[in-house]
């Protein structure tokens, strides 16, 4: 998912200043420091080990985005983020490098980088949003089916994944692939230059695309298929693995202690399990943001016989992570702010606020099921649970009496309608009786009391609910330091303010508008592509 975050800063709602001796209380304090490495920045966030969140500094970078579908980064400015981002909030908070426990990271996944043998990048980083190999993963589809991909590797093959960006790579840039000593994500890059060591974990290791879910280990069959050496690939350990610990050079730039333990770390899709105490089975969470997606925890992958849904390997050892992500969530709404809610936005021009808390009172005005009115939230194609990219977003059911508030609820109905289809896969498969609910979407009352009431059971909201990804890789940080005996340490962090309940009268009313939205979706399918 693509984070949008604010500019570099320190945050105004923790505390400020802690003695540099680490001493709190009468009580020496160690301290984790987790970097999630997203698309648009780095965020740098530390905690005590009571799960205390102390404050946060973000450093923003760019994505070059070209030629319709191409994504690049130049890893150096994740680096260079990297250590601005780990000295300003050291300074900042008056924490002694002496006191870090331990350095954990969460970051994007999908992506090919490749290194040298000193590591140095050879290119600039083909993110997860690149869409360039096409024809790659059309090849790899000729010698092994979707399904048997699927069953590998517990996603589909597309283009997304790093092994068929790879392969696009030794087809178009033959020099680059034959220099190529490593291919690495992107907390795996930091891993390296903090440490000197070509790690990465098993989560990562799964967004390649070549990665066996079930052993654990590269796949040789869809290596074989795919033309690729495994020697190019790093090693593969847990999450909690220690991949070395600081070394000079790098306590010199980033301000952290030489010998400082440095622990790999996960994806950020699996982080974000970790932090919203998702490390057991039937733990369910889900992210509201630009995308949305709905995970849970299982012992074994779950396998869709229609493939709508994906599985990821755990930070937990010997977990899973089986997820339905969808394109546009917050996405739409933002949508509906900038082309219907002209007027929202002038009130909160003229009165202050946010565009969105007029909007919600909007919302208010409209009873649950929106009059009738239905939406389908597929502005830019779909992923789970339709895998279609030519789908198209709609509002169908208008009628003269509809309002603006009817068009607005319509919008996060119909994305919580799409989230339950995959939420009801997960449900044939383990038991889940609640889910902690995340991401900037979870600010809004309203659209928490939907959630509630389409999903049928209750909605946790945690006190920060933008910390997951870096609670989770504090958490393993943690974990893989020693500090902690296991991952119930998570309690410490997640702090639950609100449990929203469902209303029990929409249970039915709820039940036949879904089904009424899957009918619609499934009535347009034809013509979808006509539409271009």
């Amino acid at each position: 998912m693509m984070r949008n975050r604010e500019t570099a800063g320190l945050r105004k709602d923790v505390p400020q200043a802690i003695p540099e001796n680490g001493n709190r209380n009468g009580i020496n304090m160690r301290y984790l420091l987790a970097h999630d490495i997203g698309t648009s920045g780095d965020k740098a966030t530390l905690f005590d080990e009571e799960g205390r969140l102390l404050g946060s500094v973000i450093k923003n970078y760019d994505v070059h985005i070209f030629n319709g579908n191409w994504a690049e980064q130049d890893a150096e400015e994740w680096w260079r983020a990297v250590c601005e981002t780990t000295r300003g909030l050291l300074a900042g908070q008056g924490v002694s490098p002496e006191d870090v426990a331990a350095v954990s990271f969460s970051g994007q996944m999908m992506g090919c980088l490749c290194v040298d043998r000193m590591g140095k990048p050879l290119r600039p980083s083909i993110i997860w949003a690149d869409q360039r190999a096409d024809k790659e993963a059309r090849e790899i589809e000729e010698k092994i089916s979707q399904w048997e991909f699927y069953n590998i590797v517990g996603h589909r093959n597309t283009p997304s994944y790093g092994i068929q960006k790879l392969m696009w790579i030794r087809r178009h840039e033959p020099e680059i692939y034959e220099n190529t000593y490593k291919v690495l994500n992107a907390k795996d890059y930091i891993v390296f230059r903090l440490t000197g060591n070509f790690y990465t974990d098993y989560s990562d290791a799964n967004s390649c695309g070549c990665f066996d879910i079930k052993k654990l280990s590269w796949s040789e069959q869809i290596l074989e298929a795919a033309g690729i050496s495994a020697d190019k690939l790093p090693e593969c350990k847990p999450s909690v693995f220690i991949g070395g610990k600081v070394t000079k050079e790098a306590a010199e730039l980033t301000g952290l202690k030489e010998g400082t333990v440095v622990v790999l770390g996960a994806g950020d899709g699996v982080t974000a399990n970790v932090g919203t105490g998702s490390v057991a089975e039937g733990k369910t969470y889900c992210c509201l943001g630009t995308s949305a997606w709905v995970t849970t925890t299982t012992k074994e992958p779950v396998f869709d016989p229609q493939m709508r849904i994906v599985n990821w390997a755990h930070a937990v050892p010997g977990l899973y992570a089986p997820n339905g992500t969808m394109q546009a969530a917050g996405a739409s709404y933002s949508w509906a702010k900038q082309q219907i809610c002209l007027y929202e936005q002038k009130l909160a021009g003229a009165g202050g606020g946010s565009p969105y808390e007029y909007m919600n009172r909007e919302i208010e005005k409209s009873a649950p099921g929106a009059n009738g009115l239905y939406f389908l939230p597929y502005l830019i194609g779909e992923r789970a649970p339709r895998w279609n990219p030519e789908a198209k977003g709609a509002f169908i059911g208008l009628k003269a009496e509809n309002t603006r508030g009817d068009m607005l609820r319509s919008i996060p109905e119909g994305i919580t309608m799409n989230l339950a289809v995959c939420l009801d896969i997960l449900k044939s498969h383990v038991g889940i009786e609640e889910m902690t609910v995340v991401g900037g979407g979870a600010r809004g009352r309203i659209w928490r009391q939907i959630m509630a009431d389409i999903f049928g059971m209750d909605i946790l909201v945690p006190e920060m609910l933008e910390e997951g990804g870096s609670m989770g890789a504090a958490v393993i940080g943690g974990v893989g330091a020693g500090i902690f005996q296991d991952f119930s340490a998570v309690e410490k962090f997640l702090r639950i303010r609100e449990r929203v309940c469902p209303d029990k009268s929409l249970e039915e009313p709820y039940r036949e508008k879904r089904k009424m939205f899957e009918h619609l979706y499934d009535a347009l399918v034809p013509y979808y592509a006509e539409m271009r």
